[in-house]
């Protein structure tokens, strides 16, 4: 069974929303997300950089989300939730798939790491404007993309909403008076997927 070491609102969100569309058994260990606790050698033989999500599969161990759900996918799911890589959806699905993480939340993530580096007066209000604007556009390209109806690879939800939705979910938690209007209705139909409620709950 799969393990996945996680703590709420973490990019673990992922893993744990795809094994719930696949029906994939799996098991969750919440983690002390404390810095002191994320610095022990314990967790750190587990993720070298002290972040979370950690995967266990039997003797594997893997540190980043993107490359646990393309491991899953692979693995376990089948065919399910990525198209073939004869089509020419497989392109548009890898492409969405590094936007979510490389593009979409790296700028929302900042803004996290630098209220945690740089609190109260430190803060820096200029670099939290930029990565703020910065996610807005992201999360705009996103709905320009995928229109008032549907998901980003058409009628078919896949594992490219679910590392995209990762992105538009922190949008929501950190920004949630900027959301692109034109998002909106993609982030409700996410937010509606039983999977995504329960990956939330984690």
């Amino acid at each position: 069974m799969l393990k996945i070491y996680h703590a709420p609102t973490t990019r673990g969100m992922r893993v744990i929303w795809l094994c719930e569309e696949l029906s994939i058994p799996y098991e969750v260990q919440r983690i002390d997300f404390s810095a002191a606790y994320r610095a022990t050698p314990e967790w750190r033989a587990l993720n070298p950089v002290g972040k979370v999500p950690v995967l266990q599969d039997g003797d594997l161990t893997m540190f980043e989300s993107g490359a646990m759900v393309e491991y899953v996918l692979a693995r376990y799911g089948a065919g399910r939730l990525h198209p073939p890589t004869d089509s020419p959806d497989y392109a548009l699905c890898l492409q969405w798939m590094w936007y979510g993480e490389a593009t979409l939340s790296r700028p929302l993530g900042e803004i996290v790491n630098h209220g945690r580096e740089f609190p109260g007066e430190q803060r820096i209000d200029a670099v939290v404007a930029e990565m703020t604007q910065r996610g807005v556009d992201c999360a705009a390209a996103v709905g320009a993309a995928v229109g008032p109806e549907g998901y980003l690879l058409g009628a078919d939800f896949s594992a490219a909403d679910i590392m995209v939705g990762y992105g538009i979910f922190l949008v929501d938690m950190l920004i949630p008076e900027q959301m692109p209007d034109n998002v909106k209705p993609y982030w409700e139909r996410l937010k509606g997927r039983p999977g995504f409620e329960v990956a939330r709950s984690a």
